[in-house]
């Protein structure tokens, strides 16, 4: 179904659910590096102006292959993922094009792993889920620490928000999305004990310490998919969980130029082997946001010529993580390792 022009990099990249909150900032980080974009949607009033508009329902097969015809990568901003991760997947393959969405669902995630690798592989292009903060970021910052495929016992991510002011989409994904979290626990993806357990964290100086709740997300999904770890656990700072479950919390607000708001987080991945912590550290602004530099620099790698690594693939497998970090830095976020 592809033609593939004498450029491969010349090839768009198509944003599902672009009128969205987090699509429209992908759309944006895609017209800021001059790629081109084609928008794509459910409801043609909301797609942004000034790109390829096409529309496509979720539940149209054809709809969706024709809207994602001719492009190079597709990236999915439209949740919750649980619903439209598969068939996004399904016609992405179909018509010759790599993969990448933005879920923090770890169903999704493992649904994404399992199902399309080897359709993937046939096609010669990469699924890439779990591509934004939740997932990629944490991945990206264990297998920096560990190596891609290599080996630890104990990983540790605690994430830090002063707020958590959710989308619309959050607040839909977190009404759809009731499966049991997972945690890896003796090498294995097990239910995480409830009632979840509660800690504090000592964060940089810009959150301090905090009480932590033990909230896993995609990442587990994406790190224990291609790195061996012996205990597997995730923290969320209690303060920004109590936000998101306020029914009266309001949605995010533009605070500066690119849209942001004055979100600030902070991600913290702990590996720990044979008595020996190794730290890294991610920092920045508004968690939505930061989602649209992450896939849209891994959509620019996937349309370089010779890339090979194809099939379903963490960020961090599919890519060299220190130098995704390095690419990120400093305009989007500041990376520290200790």
């Amino acid at each position: 179904m592809t033609t593939t022009p004498a450029s491969a990099s010349s090839l768009p990249v198509a944003v599902y659910g672009a009128g969205g909150h987090t699509g429209r900032f992908i759309v944006r980080e895609l017209q800021r590096r001059g790629m081109p974009v084609v928008a794509v949607g459910r409801d043609a009033a909301k797609l942004p102006a000034g790109v390829t508009a096409r529309v496509a329902a979720i539940d149209d097969a054809p709809a969706l292959a024709r809207a994602f015809a001719g492009c190079g990568v597709v990236i999915n901003a439209a949740g919750p993922f649980l619903d439209t991760a598969a068939p996004v997947i399904g016609a992405a393959i179909e018509a010759g094009a790599s993969y990448l969405d933005v879920t923090a669902e770890q169903a999704s995630a493992m649904e994404s792993f399992e199902r399309f690798d080897a359709a993937a592989s046939a096609a010669r292009v990469a699924v890439i889920p779990a591509a934004g903060f939740y997932g990629g970021l944490a991945d990206l910052l264990a297998t920096a620490l560990v190596g891609d495929g290599g080996e630890v016992d104990t990983l540790t991510v605690a994430i830090a928000l002063d707020r958590w002011w959710p989308t619309e989409g959050t607040r839909k994904t977190g009404d759809r999305n009731r499966v049991p979290r997972l945690v890896v626990d003796d090498h294995r993806l097990v239910p995480m004990p409830l009632p979840a357990a509660t800690s504090r964290w000592q964060f940089g100086p810009d959150h301090g310490e905090q009480a932590v709740v033990e909230l896993p997300f995609s990442e587990i999904v994406t790190i224990s998919h291609h790195l061996r770890v012996r205990s597997l656990r995730a923290h969320l700072t209690q303060a920004s969980l109590d936000d998101i479950r306020d029914a009266a919390t309001p949605p995010p607000s533009a605070q500066d130029d690119d849209g942001r708001s004055a979100q600030r987080f902070e991600m913290v991945v702990q590996a720990s082997d044979r008595g020996t912590l190794r730290t890294a550290v991610a920092r920045g602004q508004d968690i939505y946001a930061v989602s649209a530099p992450l896939v849209v620099e891994a959509a620019a790698r996937l349309l370089q010529p010779g890339f090979d690594r194809f099939g379903a693939r963490s960020l961090a497998q599919a890519f060299d993580a220190h130098d995704f970090l390095a690419a990120l830095a400093p305009a989007h976020l500041t990376v520290t390792m200790a």
